[in-house]
């Protein structure tokens, strides 16, 4: 099955460098190209894409509105934020948005093909390495919390599954989990499943917004 890739990026060297990288892969095609979010959505309407690679800052529309608009309809594509170091903030806000995960502009091509075909599978694209320093810096802008988290839900979770849950905040794989807490991986993978079905969430990137939305997680990665 090919994937269809959009590029929406307001800076077409970016764009050009992207779609040569994919465009050299056999399961991969650029169908659609955008330099705004506006553009975006316009083209959405007549063009079929399975991922989005969506930049945050563009004019007219940024990339975290244009997500939660594409989010919102009822067959969405995957969208994959695409962000820099000094953005830190666009990322949560693009997840929050309803993107199903975030990769670095000046990622490796591997691990960009890697990043795609992952959400294009409906896994959610969370580098631990990443995810860690972009949340300890926005979580202290998130609103206080007190000592216990405050989200009702999270109530429904049994003591093993929000253990769980804060080792998937903190960015581990199901292998590092399983590790960590002497399971299988087989087993971290069935209680994952349950966090996001007690919970109502899509994906393991909702999960890391949830935990440190509620307090499970705070800045510093520590429960």
């Amino acid at each position: 099955m090919t994937i269809r890739v959009m590029l929406v990026d307001d800076q077409v060297l970016l764009r050009t460098g992207f779609r040569m990288v994919l465009a050299a892969q056999p399961d991969m095609e650029v169908v659609a190209e955008a330099g705004d979010g506006v553009e975006a959505l316009q083209v959405l309407r007549s063009t079929p894409v399975d991922v989005v690679l969506m930049d945050v800052r563009m004019p007219k529309l940024d990339g975290v509105e244009a997500t939660r608009r594409i989010c919102s309809e009822a067959e969405p594509p995957k969208v994959l934020i695409l962000t820099t170091f000094d953005l830190d903030e666009y990322a949560f806000s693009g997840l929050k948005a309803g993107a199903s995960g975030f990769m670095l502009k000046d990622v490796p091509p591997g691990d960009l093909l890697a990043a795609i075909r992952a959400v294009h599978s409906g896994d959610a694209v969370v580098a631990p390495s990443t995810t860690r320093r972009l949340l300890d810096r926005f979580a202290p802008m998130l609103p206080s919390v007190g000592k216990e988290p405050r989200h009702k839900e999270l109530e429904r979770l049994t003591e093993r599954e929000r253990e769980v849950m804060v080792l998937v905040a903190q960015g581990l794989s199901n292998g590092e989990i399983a590790a960590r807490l002497v399971l299988s991986e087989a087993t971290v993978k069935t209680h994952v499943g349950r966090i996001l079905t007690k919970l109502g969430l899509r994906d393991r990137v909702q999960v890391v917004v949830l935990a440190y939305e509620t307090g499970l997680v705070r800045a510093g990665g520590h429960g």
